[in-house]
């Protein structure tokens, strides 16, 4: 396991320095030019060309692309052009709330989604069965600005239980988890009522059914474990996702996280908290692939004995 782990760890280092150099050309190729952006009408030519050089945004791109990856080998990302603060410090800040809403969204997801996909597993063609799956379609169907939208209309302004906008407590929470725990809540009820009608027709539950153990145990003990293989790639990748920003939610909520904190960067053509923000991004999904795959082994023996 732990060389498997180091192998895995080894693997990545490719994968970010691409991840690095596409981010990179990509940021030079889009139209606009940061130092204009800034500064807006007030800027003359002689002033414009002066920030520039002190930038090193004259510089050929070779010597900027091997200064950017040599600054973050060190763990330097830069500073933010529009706010001359650094880079890491200003997502670590704002990664507590995206984390707070990442964590809510996948609890409901989880709950709601294990839920309806074990009862539709074990009530198959019943009518609960049918209305779960039909609503789970809609969830994965559903955009997400239009699920945020329609829970903002109906218990923002219709009946004003929650606040529609905004960071605070537990009901500035409610709207912003619930949007981006439906499409999650969705595929787990699919793929966990998928699996389990699999895993319900192997001959080990056959077995366990003619030992004499109940229904209860064959159900959340033998079929369950083997069935949380799929529904653990499932939360492991969008809670991935989740983490490194939910852009549209939190730009409609207000929510002061990373996926916030990109989009403004991408107005302003501010490039290294666009660069900061997708290096994180890329960190997060390749460590959460990590993690799945060894609790693969946790969940299942025969992977670990491979």
């Amino acid at each position: 396991m732990i060389n498997y782990i180091i192998r895995r760890l080894l693997l990545t280092i490719p994968t970010i320095i691409g991840i690095i150099t596409i981010t990179f050309l990509l940021m030079y190729v889009v139209p606009g030019d940061p130092v204009r952006i800034l500064m807006g009408q007030r800027g003359d030519p002689e002033t414009i060309a002066m920030i520039r050089k002190e930038m090193g945004l004259d510089d050929p791109l070779m010597t900027q692309y091997f200064r950017f990856l040599g600054n973050i080998l060190r763990g330097n990302f830069g500073r933010s052009y529009a706010t001359n603060r650094e880079v890491l410090p200003e997502i670590l800040s704002r990664f507590p709330a995206t984390l707070k809403l990442a964590f809510a969204s996948m609890v409901i997801a989880t709950v709601i989604g294990l839920s309806a996909g074990i009862i539709s597993a074990t009530r198959q063609y019943s009518f609960f069965d049918y209305s779960s799956m039909v609503t789970a379609l809609m969830g994965v169907s559903a955009p997400v600005f239009w699920v945020g939208l329609l829970l903002m209309w109906i218990f923002g302004y219709t009946l004003g239980w929650l606040p529609i906008s905004g960071y605070g407590g537990i009901t500035y929470l409610i709207l912003p988890a619930v949007t981006l725990g439906v499409r999650p809540a969705a595929y787990i009820a699919r793929m966990t009522r998928s699996g389990f009608l699999e895993v319900l027709r192997q001959d080990y539950i056959r077995t366990a059914r003619a030992k004499g153990l109940s229904e209860r145990r064959v159900i959340y003990v033998h079929a369950l474990r083997n069935t949380l293989i799929t529904v653990v790639t499932i939360l492991g990748m969008e809670f991935a996702s989740l983490l490194s920003g939910a852009v549209l939610t939190e730009t409609i909520f207000a929510w002061p996280g990373i996926g916030r904190l990109s989009v403004d960067a991408i107005m302003k053509r501010d490039h290294p908290i666009v660069q900061g923000t997708v290096l994180f991004t890329a960190i997060v999904f390749i460590f959460a692939n990590l993690i799945v795959d060894i609790s693969y082994a946790f969940l299942d023996p025969r992977i670990r004995y491979e």
